[in-house]
């Protein structure tokens, strides 16, 4: 891969590789951001969800952080006794 960086010196190098986004990708990209911004101004509003699935992001958030805080035994998985 070559990257290019120009300096003072007139110098240049390769940043990014060339072709890091095909034309295809690119052109996704743009519908996809062009999709974000006009569909909500046409789009009519949404009711709001049922109150149980406004919890669902609360119970993973709440499992996410027991799992974050849980000792693990990295001893005992990583060696086995033989």
């Amino acid at each position: 891969m070559e990257y290019h960086r120009s300096y003072s010196q007139g110098t240049s190098r390769r940043l990014l590789p060339a072709n890091y986004y095909s034309l295809e990708s690119l052109l996704l990209l743009i519908c996809l951001t062009a999709s974000l911004l006009i569909l909500p101004l046409i789009l009519p509003p949404l009711p709001p969800p049922p109150f149980m699935l406004l919890l669902l992001p609360i119970g993973i958030l709440a499992v996410l952080m027991v799992l974050a805080f849980m000792p693990s035994n990295v001893r005992d998985i990583t060696y086995t006794y033989v």
